[in-house]
């Protein structure tokens, strides 16, 4: 774990700030740990505290607040990649190193299994270029160690301005063919998992670059487990390597492999191999290759490091630039933002899933926004607000005299969007008149007025949506409230799950204040915030109408609320129906209303011999509610069913 900040932009601009696990202040003062000299930060901005692996920002009244990710927070804990704005500076919060790498490939190099007949190993520590006492030692063979002492001089300074893996690999190989007798070569790196190769660098003295050569996957699987430089001679002679024809080719001779290791942590291995057998790898090899592995391991793990934070740079700036009204930095909205970023641009037809209230026109609407298509029409169609006539002509218009009332002609929906896009909600709700309709714009996108019979072509994207199974509602086509298996495999070219709200939990606090903030304004009333005890109450309820929901439930707490803060007595029943949180005391009112609930509902049910339909009807509620009432005040695991 490494946690730090890096200034983007602002006084500091350039800076690294390393964070400790007390509390680091920030503020326009001197005598914070972090001063920055600029009059929209307050003397005292915010702190950010480190509490074992996390780390919390927390704004301190600030005149100008905080903002994370563009949205202003009073407390909140930090996840990699998020970005801290404080009046005209702008830092990248990183936790650790670990950033997602793009794989290189492997197919450059071919593996065999064994080595050689002859092995010399070499641990790292014992290198004879890195322990200066052996080199005193070695005073008469000092031509020998003045050239080894030359070449790694030369190295050093050969790659250390090199920023791109690829050009560093092959440069380092060019450079040990200088002053080692090697043939063919190749720098295999890895990651967490050391059977792994996710880039591989070769180079062969005659051919070039491009040949594919032969590794020795012995060889180069006890060097990255036990990490040890390995000198192997007389390959030829072991006799179960005679059969394989690529060595035989090859002539392989002797092989060297040293590990690429910074610190304890292993990156790769440098291998080489000659078929010369006047010219062997010697002690001395192995003894200068150990020493280049050992320079050139930290300028490997540093140009790594850079292109890890220029790929995570160009995702946070593709998310900046990516334009939606979406609320969320939880790791499933996350993954809805990038699928976003990837679809968005081309003119596959979507199919966006969900349950009622997860945001399902947002993404639609994220989707034109960030399109070719977004200078024209975005036209949103409820396929379940109409009647199946109304709502025909209503998406494909009509002609006049079509039927009683068609006074003139009309133009639908479709027409309206040309080189637009269509997004088409409830979309399990179509008739299979419809639904045939339908299929027809999408094969060939044309389609003709209700009464009409000449055919009218449009350039449109659909996007469509729907809370319900497709796949179940399938198997009963021809049937009421069934799908066509056409129109289906049609629209699910692509597909997004979004995720419930109970899935993504750490967004809650996030949409409340997003919803406090702009029902606030628009009540004139001044609420600063939620209680702590309205926020676990929040945070433990299930939502099962998802960010609709618990935008209505805050609307609700602004109009009803009579204090500067939401309290749980101005949230919905609803949200108040289950077990309280351990560290959240319960009132008195509310205690004794739960309990009498729990009474009524037992009661209810054992009159009903279990039965919950019976008990739902004595009760005067649907089941659906009774069972949601039981299942929120946990009573269900203890009542015969």
């Amino acid at each position: 774990m490494n946690p730090r900040l890096i200034a983007m932009a602002g006084p500091l601009k350039g800076a690294v700030i390393k964070l400790t696990h007390g509390a680091v202040s920030i503020g326009r003062e001197p005598f914070n740990q972090l001063c920055l000299n600029d009059p929209l930060v307050s003397r005292r901005h915010c702190l950010i505290v480190g509490e074992g692996a996390r780390f919390k920002l927390n704004d301190l009244e600030s005149s100008n607040g905080a903002f994370v990710n563009g949205l202003p927070v009073k407390e909140r804990y930090l996840r990699q990649g998020d970005l801290i704005a404080l009046g005209d500076s702008l830092f990248l919060f990183l936790l650790d190193d670990e950033i997602e790498t793009t794989p290189g490939s492997d197919a450059a190099v071919k593996f065999y299994d064994g080595g050689g007949a002859q092995a010399t190993t070499l641990l790292r520590e014992e290198a004879f270029y890195l322990r200066p006492e052996k080199v005193v030692a070695a005073l008469p063979q000092a031509a020998r160690v003045a050239r080894g002492f030359n070449a790694l001089l030369q190295i050093s300074a050969a790659i250390n301005s090199i920023r791109s893996l690829d050009a560093l690999a092959r440069r380092l190989l060019e450079l040990i063919f200088e002053v080692i007798p090697a043939e063919r070569g190749a720098v295999l790196l890895v990651g967490e998992d050391l059977e792994k190769i996710i880039s591989a660098f070769t180079l062969d003295r005659r051919a070039g670059p491009e040949r594919q050569i032969q590794v020795s996957r012995t060889v180069t699987g006890r060097v990255l487990r036990e990490r040890v430089a390995v000198l192997s001679r007389g390959v030829l002679q072991n006799e179960s390597l005679s059969e394989i024809k690529s060595l035989t080719d090859f002539q392989v001779e002797s092989l060297l492999a040293v590990p690429l290791a910074v610190f304890d942590k292993v990156i790769g291995v440098i291998y080489l191999d000659t078929s010369e057998p006047d010219a062997p790898f010697d002690e001395e090899s192995l003894q200068l290759l150990t020493a280049i592995a050992s320079v050139a391991a930290v300028t490997f793990e540093n140009v790594g490091h850079v292109a890890r934070l220029e790929q995570e740079a160009r995702r946070l700036q593709s998310e900046l630039n990516l334009d939606h009204d979406l609320i969320g930095e939880s790791e499933p909205m996350r993954r809805v933002y990038h699928f976003i970023s990837k679809v968005a641009s081309s003119e596959a037809t979507v199919l966006i899933r969900g349950e009622s209230g997860t945001g399902k026109e947002l993404v639609a609407r994220a989707l034109h926004r960030n399109s070719p298509r977004a200078r024209r029409p975005f036209i949103a169609i409820n396929c379940a607000a109409l009647a199946d006539t109304l709502l025909e002509s209503e998406i494909f218009g009509h002609e006049k005299g079509a039927f009683t009332g068609a006074v003139a002609q009309k133009k639908g929906l479709l027409e309206a969007a040309d080189g637009g896009t269509v997004f088409l909600d409830e979309l399990g709700e179509l008739s299979p008149l419809l639904q045939a309709k339908l299929l027809r714009v999408l094969q060939e996108r044309q389609f003709e007025r209700v009464g009409g019979t000449q055919p009218i072509k449009v350039d449109i994207r659909l996007i469509a949506a729907t809370n319900r199974d497709l796949e179940e509602a399938i198997k009963q086509d021809g049937k009421q409230g069934g799908f066509r298996a056409d129109l289906y495999y049609r629209l699910n070219i692509v597909s997004v799950m979004l995720p419930p709200l109970r899935e993504r939990r750490d967004d809650i606090p996030l949409l409340a204040s997003y919803f406090l903030a702009k029902h606030s304004k628009k009540c004139n009333r001044a609420v600063r915030g939620l209680s702590p005890e309205a926020r676990s109450r929040l945070l433990h309820y299930d939502w099962p109408g998802n960010v609709r929901e618990l935008e209505n439930a805050i609307e609700r707490a602004v109009v009803l609320g009579s204090s500067d803060r939401v309290m749980p007595e101005d949230l919905p029943e609803t949200a108040l129906e289950s077990e309280p949180p351990p560290d959240v005391p319960l009132g008195k009112y509310h205690e004794a209303m739960l309990s009498a609930k729990k009474q009524l509902l037992r009661k209810a049910v054992a009159e009903a011999g279990g039965n919950y339909v019976e008990a739902a009807r004595l009760l005067g509620i649907q089941p659906t509610y009774l069972h949601r009432l039981m299942r929120n005040l946990d009573l269900k695991a203890g009542l015969k069913k």
